[in-house]
């Protein structure tokens, strides 16, 4: 260890820490770790890199839709082009669902291993599911790829979330989580456009061996600089899974998958929408993933620094402004200004409720934080499935390529209704507490 590596800050190693003090059971188990200021930044940025190459692989084959359908389904494409891309927007639900089944049972499976050891496992998972993606030949091949792509998704920010926040101390929970998930914000704002680029230009396939090579790169950053933090070795599968039966568990996960369900009704489409409604060209969609980036990126940290201040305003507040946003695209989306404002929209009050969401999951879920961290991801997932089939679903039914948005709407509001009723528990549960 150099001079400038040498321990200066105590913090505690536990992964989470709760401003209800739900999450303090792991830190008296683990005692503390010194990290100096250097390193313990550097190690934020390999884990950010690690979202970016996340958030890339997420969403770089909504851009490509059309040109994955005509590759991959050429006879349906040339007979029925939005049957083809509703049909290629399979993929997305595959990744989705992956990450759905991977996140619960890689967390609660693994929590009892050492963190960076389970990070560098996910993220060599990740090299193999994007390589398979990007070179298998036919589309039932390359929709299980990216159902196997998807499956380390939510253990990795999950167990990344947990290593950021004993990272960056007391107090700064959220903006942990925020910071990790700015490398997939910041992936819509720089890697998406590029991948999507790539994917028009050179085969939509460049687009995966790009994302190849961000995890290979995000392999070696992670070893070389996250420093050892022991899993919890009281942690079983039992216990984790535990957090199943709480019922302020399984509203939050409903009230996130249905919520963000809308945003991916509306997003997974986005490349016709732009071509066939608002009559731009191709060559506009980075355009739009760009604008799309960079309202995530900005609602990112804002949602980390609310809910910080207080998990229940903020949810109250990011929440319903996905289902406005979802309104003002379907309202506006036929003109320029209309679709790029509003997809920025979109993807701010999306961002800034996610860390928020994560929050939530840590201070319900008790001692049960593994799996809490990555069941955030499972529900956002979950919403990436949903939307995206029941846009597919009205597409396909001729509603055309903004009625994905009425489906959006109508998810939202489904969404703020189930917060409502689990903040309406917490309410009823200290007034009995009195």
């Amino acid at each position: 260890m150099t001079e400038s590596d040498a321990p200066t800050q105590t913090i505690r190693p536990t992964g989470t820490v709760s401003s209800g003090g739900s999450a303090a059971v792991a830190s008296s188990r683990l005692g503390h770790l010194q990290y100096s200021p250097r390193r313990r930044w550097f190690a934020l940025l390999a884990l950010a890199l690690g979202g970016f190459g996340i958030g890339v692989t997420e969403f770089v084959s909504m851009g490509l839709l059309p040109n994955i359908a005509q590759d991959l389904l050429p006879t349906l494409y040339a007979s029925n082009s939005a049957d083809a891309n509703a049909t290629a927007g399979h993929l997305i639900s595959a990744y989705a669902l992956g990450v759905v089944v991977g996140a619960p049972t890689i967390a609660a499976a693994a929590a009892r291993w050492p963190r960076k050891r389970l990070l560098t496992v996910l993220v060599a998972c990740f090299v193999i599911g994007n390589l398979a993606t990007a070179v298998l030949p036919s589309f039932g091949w390359v929709l299980a790829a990216r159902f196997v792509s998807g499956l380390p998704h939510g253990a990795y920010f999950g167990i990344a979330s947990l290593v950021a926040a004993t990272l960056m101390g007391p107090g700064k929970r959220a903006r942990g989580v925020a910071f990790v998930l700015s490398g997939l914000t910041i992936a819509n704002v720089i890697g998406v456009p590029i991948g999507t680029y790539l994917g028009q230009n050179f085969g939509w396939r460049s687009a995966f061996w790009l994302v190849t090579v961000i995890f290979a790169a995000t392999l070696v950053a992670i070893l070389a600089t996250v420093p050892f933090q022991a899993g919890n070795p009281e942690s079983t599968i039992r216990n984790e899974l535990r957090a199943f039966s709480r019922p302020q568990i399984w509203l939050t996960l409903a009230m996130a998958s249905i919520g963000f369900g809308g945003m991916f009704a509306v997003y997974s489409y986005i490349a016709p929408v732009v071509t066939d409604v608002t009559g731009l060209g191709a060559g506009v969609v980075p355009l739009v993933l760009v604008t799309f980036g960079v309202g995530m990126t900005i609602g990112n940290f804002i949602g980390g620094w609310a809910a910080d201040k207080s998990v229940a305003r903020a949810l109250l507040i990011f929440m319903p402004g996905i289902g406005l946003a979802c309104l003002a695209f379907g309202l506006t989306a036929a003109s320029a200004p209309g679709l790029f404002i509003s997809i920025f929209f979109i993807g701010a009050f999306v961002s800034a409720a996610s860390p928020t969401i994560q929050a939530r999951l840590m201070d319900v879920a008790h001692d049960s934080q593994s799996i809490a961290a990555a069941l955030n991801h499972s529900a956002l997932n979950l919403g990436n499935s949903l939307g995206a089939f029941l846009g597919g679903v009205v597409i396909a039914a001729g509603f055309g390529y903004i009625a994905p948005a009425w489906v959006g709407i109508g998810l939202s509001i489904a969404g703020v209704s189930i917060l409502l009723v689990s903040l309406g528990l917490d309410r009823r549960r200290v007034r009995s507490a009195h």
